[in-house]
């Protein structure tokens, strides 16, 4: 949602004011005067492709690195995003109700204010992503692994996943529908295009639920939650699993990405790799690829056994 949203500004806010400002805009200032220029789509779409290309990037090297590098791929997502989110703000009001881009506003004070705000936002992003690892040892027993929880302590797992892909449909499926609804609402059709919104507002809401999961474990049991807002949940109780054990799968093995139901029973597929596989005493095998799977079912199987006693 995050890198959907800086695009959107990145790339959507010049063309919004346009009726205000100049054929070309001023993108670059020798202390308070405006020395360069660029026109309206390009000062639009070259921050916005910086940005993706950003956003790949980053996704690449998350898959290289794994969970260790978290903390620094989130403080790297809030710096850019803040910084280059605040400097398209900047340079479209520095542009506003000018003539020509040699006229527009200096962006001196701005910049400070947005290069102070992105260094927060890194620092937040920073400790958002860090992630402690509790101190206790997971052993492998024939039933699946267990995890070691010294008496009169109480444990909690919790690991979230995010494609940012279906992340990304989605949004851009619901701005498309919401565009739609606003040309039908300012009467700019003759007719509401129902042909445009309903599909794509469908789009949104599916791609939307199944573009984030959080499963959480505690002494209740398991819970996954889905989608930016958590809701739908699914919840079982930890009497009611037989075991639980991490499990690498792939979409190619599942039939693809999203809510699958196939074979190998239910499996929550938003990235190839990792995931926590449940066997319930009653219905089929459920799978949600998580980071930090095997600790997750050490914890489930320690507690079903405890519950089961």
């Amino acid at each position: 949602m995050w890198g959907a949203a800086v695009t959107a500004v990145l790339a959507l806010l010049p063309p919004a004011v346009s009726s205000r400002l100049p054929d070309r805009l001023a993108t670059h200032w020798d202390g308070t005067a405006p020395d360069g220029s660029m026109p309206l789509w390009a000062a639009a779409l070259a921050p916005a492709a910086v940005w993706v290309l950003l956003l790949l990037g980053l996704l690449l090297a998350a898959r290289r690195r794994g969970a260790p590098g978290r903390h620094w791929t989130a403080a790297t997502l809030a710096v850019s995003g803040v910084f280059l989110a605040g400097a398209q703000v900047s340079i479209v009001r520095a542009n506003l109700d000018r003539a020509d881009w040699r006229d527009a506003a200096s962006t001196g004070t701005g910049m400070l204010v947005v290069a102070a705000a992105a260094v927060g936002a890194g620092a937040l992003g920073w400790l958002a992503g860090r992630h402690g690892e509790p101190p206790s040892a997971v052993r492998e027993t024939a039933a699946g692994p267990l995890l070691e929880i010294p008496e009169g302590e109480r444990f909690v797992w919790l690991s979230r996943t995010t494609n940012r892909w279906l992340r990304l449909t989605g949004a851009v499926a619901a701005l498309i529908a919401a565009v739609a609804v606003l040309v039908a609402a300012a009467g700019l059709a003759a007719a509401p295009p129902w042909a445009l919104i309903a599909p794509f507002a469908v789009v949104a809401l599916a791609a939307s639920g199944c573009s984030s999961v959080q499963a959480r474990v505690t002494e209740k049991g398991l819970e996954v939650a889905f989608g930016p807002l958590g809701r739908p949940v699914r919840r079982w109780r930890a009497e009611d699993i037989v075991s639980a054990r991490a499990e690498t799968r792939t979409p190619a093995q599942v039939g693809g990405w999203g809510y699958r139901i196939g074979g190998q029973g239910t499996t929550v597929m938003l990235r190839s790799g990792e995931c926590l596989v449940v066997r319930p005493r009653t219905g089929s095998d459920f799978a949600v690829s998580v980071d930090d799977a095997e600790r997750g079912a050490a914890l489930l199987n320690t507690l079903s056994a405890r519950r089961s006693a």
